[in-house]
């Protein structure tokens, strides 16, 4: 009888290929995937941190992409971004007939081997996915994280752990969380996005119908009570649901809110029971749901309360998360991911609460042409918390401009609004000396969006210490 003998499975491939090995949701899964002990190889169009680090872990990187980075695997996986049918590296795949899979079927496999948790919703997934992470692992399960953004008290946007449980961020985009299988299905809210793959809005509330019924009959669906569609669809989910939110009738409701510069406190109130006080080291009344959520997870696992409490406690922020990158000359720098109208508006509240006496300088680059056009009205009234808006034009990314919209658009729709100060800049390569000469002693400047506005955010700190050192700030 052979000692090798045994069923086809999972752990056989092991030596997988990623193409789009640096995007922040396939380095997640690479992580795992190498500290698990596969052969991992992987190519990206630019080199970053991200391959760096996973180098140091084992991993073979390649610049660039080409046919012949498609060496002796098992398994292919290709991001979202990359094209399967002109990659030279997915045609090589195609053509030597080795599985080609997206990197959520990749995702789904790795759940299907734990008790999964998906954290889903078109805001707040990457800050509640870490939140639940850091309580699941205080309760001692040591669990697998998978998230989209680089976790302060991870080092990473990706833990492995040796225990059972596995908590994703389940992307709506491309329908992708619809082939995972957690046993616990959070959503945080639901809004209008990505309408280059749904066709509405009733398209998408179908979606998480559809995620929350994927849950199994032992399981459980986790929504917020204060969102408006999701009231819309808990009637039609099939399985047990557990609200949580700040209005009376959540299962699980914050109470007593404050927040005491760049933190939060709360009182957490299950059944009518009032079960202790929570703090947050961010800001934000929106951070107080995204850590409800976390907490509801906790109770769901039956985790004593002042565990769960203690996780929340070492969440100290995700990277682009109302992110300080540095205090110069008293001009403060902020980097954040908002690039969607509600993402701006809880980031300039939480901002102008956190800081209530200081100007607020808001630099936004509009992300996607199709999401531009589809909330430019919406994104023209978003910037009322800031004092000064600071447009340059849109990161297109995947997508190639069909039609005028520019940021030069929401730059005259957000006047035409009422909003006093507003400044145009089209070159981004020109924006952080723009800035610069904008900026007073005592301001906040809040850079946002999902491009790359971060090389912006700290070009800008360079030339305010620049300023500052000559002394002309």
């Amino acid at each position: 009888m052979s000692e090798h003998r045994g069923l086809p499975g999972f752990a056989r491939y092991r030596k997988v290929h990623m193409v789009g090995i640096g995007g922040i949701g396939m380095s997640s899964i690479a992580e795992v995937l190498l500290i698990r002990g596969f052969e991992v190889s992987g190519s990206d169009l630019t080199l970053s941190d991200v391959t760096e680090h996973l180098e140091t872990l084992g991993a073979t990187i390649y610049e660039g992409h080409d046919a012949s980075n498609v060496g002796d695997v098992q398994v292919v996986v290709h991001s979202s971004a990359v094209d399967r049918d002109t990659n030279p590296e997915t045609r090589e795949a195609i053509s030597r007939r080795i599985p080609l899979i997206p990197r959520s079927v990749m995702l789904a496999e790795l759940m299907r081997t734990k008790f999964g948790i998906g954290i889903a919703g078109t805001h707040g997934k990457t800050t509640t996915t870490s939140m639940a992470g850091l309580v699941v692992g205080e309760g001692g399960f040591d669990p697998t994280v998978i998230v989209g953004g680089k976790v302060s008290a991870f080092g990473s946007n990706a833990v492995h752990g040796e225990g059972e449980i596995i908590l994703v961020e389940a992307d709506e985009y491309d329908r992708t969380f619809l082939r995972l299988t957690p046993s616990l299905a959070v959503i945080t809210n639901i809004e209008e996005d990505h309408l280059d793959i749904y066709d509405d809005l009733d398209d998408l509330l179908e979606a998480f119908v559809q995620y929350a019924n994927s849950v199994p009959f032992f399981g459980a669906t986790i929504v917020c009570l204060d969102d408006a569609n999701v009231q819309q669809i808990i009637s039609r989910i099939d399985r047990r649901v557990v609200t949580y939110g700040t209005r009376r009738q959540a299962d699980v409701r914050a109470a007593r809110i404050e927040q005491h510069e760049l933190s939060m406190s709360f009182d957490v109130v299950r059944y009518g029971e009032t079960l202790g006080r929570a703090t947050l080291d961010v800001p934000g009344h929106h951070n107080v749901l995204n850590a409800l959520a976390a907490i509801t997870v906790g109770l769901e696992l039956e985790m004593p309360f002042d565990e769960i409490t203690a996780g929340l406690a070492r969440f100290s922020g995700v990277r682009r998360r109302l992110h300080v990158l540095g205090n110069i000359g008293d001009v403060t720098v902020v980097d954040d991911y908002a690039h969607h109208p509600t993402e701006i508006l809880a980031t300039l509240e939480a901002a102008g609460n956190s800081w209530p006496d200081r100007r607020i300088v808001a630099v936004f680059q509009p992300h996607l042409y199709s999401r531009t056009s589809d909330f430019k009205e919406g994104f023209a009234r978003a910037f009322f918390d800031a004092d000064v808006l600071v447009l340059t034009d849109i990161y297109g990314a995947r997508e190639v401009s069909e039609d005028q919209i520019s940021g030069a658009t929401l730059a005259r729709l957000a006047e035409s609004y009422g909003h006093r100060v507003v400044h145009y800049v089209p070159d981004k390569a020109d924006l952080a000396t723009y800035v610069t000469g904008l900026v007073e002693p005592g301001d906040v400047v809040v850079a946002m969006g999902a491009g790359d506005i971060w090389r912006s955010s700290r070009e800008l700190l360079e030339r305010i210490q620049a300023a500052v050192a000559e002394g002309s700030l």
